[in-house]
């Protein structure tokens, strides 16, 4: 039971009812409030046992520890506490965590957990739809798991709430919402792995009642007691519609922490949202770079994006690939990272390795597996991140690469910290290529060594002819051999090596052009036709720009003076 002393700082009705209460129709409870009558204490006491900390561990992995620390988050507000799973795990991890719940009962219970570990929680009682009342605190996340959303009867308390969380973060924070897969259970009926969430053995959790407007959990423990919970069964995309209309951008959704998922077998949705400076209302800031960098970061967030370019181009990276000796883009794309290596000092167990523009981690994970260096990704796609973390621990790499959420404009890390950086076809994206370049310089080690690949402009090229590129890109120029030499010996480097494979570009764009046109109906499952028909003109332009003669690609290879 929950002991008294940890029952006193949480004085709340429901602790003193012995039994759940409803009315004579329990159908017809559907108020918000309601959930206060439902979490009393026999229940909660029960709850872990339903839960199973060890195996909801087990079973969510790192997820939420990845996703809020490469996004460089430190004060979290877990809004629906519950028994302390989730504050007690982030605590664990460094995080600042303040525990709020609405439920006194399951704050005492938290609290009281937290004790038998040696932590003391920060605990706030909290009304979601007033949460400005109980914290004027700004946090850089807010977590509202456990399914606990769907405790909100009242669409106009969930938008309430949601613009509660939006105010109580501070800019660029992120929310992390999760659901059940109530769009299953309406269409199909209910199913559950139980995998991850409710890992109990011998405790049963299922639905008694299922309908448009109300779903019935009874919860069934070994001691022969029951109890249930009225929620409303919110659809995935009606979730994510309500989170875009309260402010919220960058929405990524997952199926059982992972990005790519069938909606029919997952359990779980985890939508993380996030609260950008950058909204619709606010007119985009004067620094071209910066507004071409929030162009992209969103581009390469959306779902289009994220179908299109892990269907097509290989899955493993977003580079173009030298096609002398196979016409598959996938082996293309490790042809060029070949070619590069070639020219490269012998990398080793020692070597330091950022890759700037990393994408889907490709790169990184080759580069690890071949030479046993420590590789940083760095990348301001999300949706991209959180894909290559999954792909490294696949590769069994954790202790080799570290993806780090960023730009290379302003590189987070320190002065002269790697032997090697590395960049393929990811500077086009920025007007700022002498930030880029004075950046790369700065985080090399003394007599280290610069290689990059990027779509440039022929040094000799009509005015206006690449235009329609340009503003695909939201930019006014790309650079070229010759632009990208004179920055760079400016800035200080060596111009050891510069490799023109130009010819390579239009047989690139062809095949991508090909593999969609073959892969359409695949790329229309989670890409919009306009997505497709955009991209296959774009990919036009890239061609005819490549045969015409009016775009360049190739190898840069520079050196920081050894006594810089």
């Amino acid at each position: 039971m929950i002991n008294s002393e940890a029952s006193s700082e949480f004085s709340s009705p429901e602790l003193a009812l012995k039994k759940q209460k409803y009315n004579s129709n329990p159908l017809k409870d559907r108020s918000t409030d309601h959930y206060r009558n439902e979490y009393i204490s026999e229940f909660v006491d029960k709850w872990d046992s339903l839960i199973d900390w060890e195996g909801r561990a087990k079973g969510e992995g790192d997820f939420f520890v990845d996703v809020l620390r490469s996004r460089g988050k430190q004060t979290v507000l877990d809004v629906a506490t519950g028994t302390g799973f989730h504050s007690v795990r982030l605590i664990e991890e460094g995080f600042d965590v303040t525990s709020a719940d609405g439920s006194g009962a399951m704050l005492a219970k938290a609290f009281q957990n937290a004790q038998e570990r040696g932590l003391t929680l920060k605990t706030l009682r909290a009304d979601w739809r007033w949460l400005g009342r109980s914290t004027e605190s700004r946090y850089d996340a807010i977590i509202c798991l456990g399914n606990s959303f769907t405790h909100l009867h009242d669409e106009l308390d969930r938008r309430r709430v949601l613009a509660e969380f939006y105010a109580a973060l501070k800019p660029n924070g992120i929310l992390i919402i999760d659901q059940r897969n109530y769009d299953y259970m309406l269409d199909s009926g209910y199913s559950s792995k139980h995998k991850y969430y409710y890992c109990g053995n011998q405790v049963s959790a299922k639905p008694i009642h299922i309908a448009e407007d109300l779903v019935r959990f009874e919860y069934s423990f070994p001691d022969d007691t029951s109890y249930t919970l009225n929620l409303c069964p919110i659809r995935k995309n009606y979730m994510r519609k309500l989170l875009r209309e309260g402010g919220f951008e960058r929405i990524r959704t997952y199926g059982d922490f992972e990005s790519a998922y069938s909606d029919k077998d997952a359990d779980f949705f985890v939508h993380v949202a996030e609260k950008s400076v950058l909204t619709p209302s606010v007119p985009m800031p004067i620094n071209q770079s910066i507004r071409s960098l929030a162009i992209t970061e969103d581009y390469y967030n959306s779902n289009d994006a994220d179908t299109f370019y892990s269907t097509i181009w290989g899955g493993e990276d977003l580079h173009l690939g030298i096609y002398d000796d196979t016409n598959d883009v996938k082996d293309a794309g490790f042809a060029t990272i070949d070619r590069m290596c070639s020219i490269l000092p012998e990398l080793n167990a020692d070597s330091k390795v950022i890759d700037l523009g990393s994408g889907y981690g490709g790169t990184g994970r080759y580069l690890a597996n071949k030479f046993n260096c420590r590789v940083t990704g760095l990348n301001l796609s999300d949706t991209q991140n959180d894909r290559n973390r999954l792909m490294v621990k696949r590769a069994n790499l954790q202790d080799n690469i570290t993806v780090t959420h960023g730009n290379f404009e302003d590189i987070p890390a320190a002065n002269d910290s790697f032997d090697i950086v590395w960049s393929q076809d990811a500077f086009l994206h920025s007007d700022a290529r002498e930030k880029i370049l004075a950046e790369s310089f700065r985080v090399l080690k003394n007599g280290g060594t610069m290689i990059f690949t990027d779509p440039m402009q022929a040094d000799i090229c009509p005015e206006g002819v690449l235009q329609p590129i340009y503003d695909r890109l939201h930019l006014t120029s790309l650079a070229s051999f010759s632009s990208y030499i004179e920055l760079a010996k400016l800035i200080g480097f060596e111009v050891e090596a510069t490799t023109d494979l130009s010819t390579q570009l239009p047989k690139h764009f062809s095949r991508i052009k090909e593999e969609l046109i073959a892969n359409r109906e695949k790329v229309a499952e989670g890409a919009s036709e306009e997505y497709i028909e955009n991209m296959l003109r774009g990919l036009d332009r890239w061609i005819d720009g490549g045969e015409q003669g009016y775009l360049a690609w190739g190898i840069i290879k520079l050196k920081k003076p050894a006594n810089s």
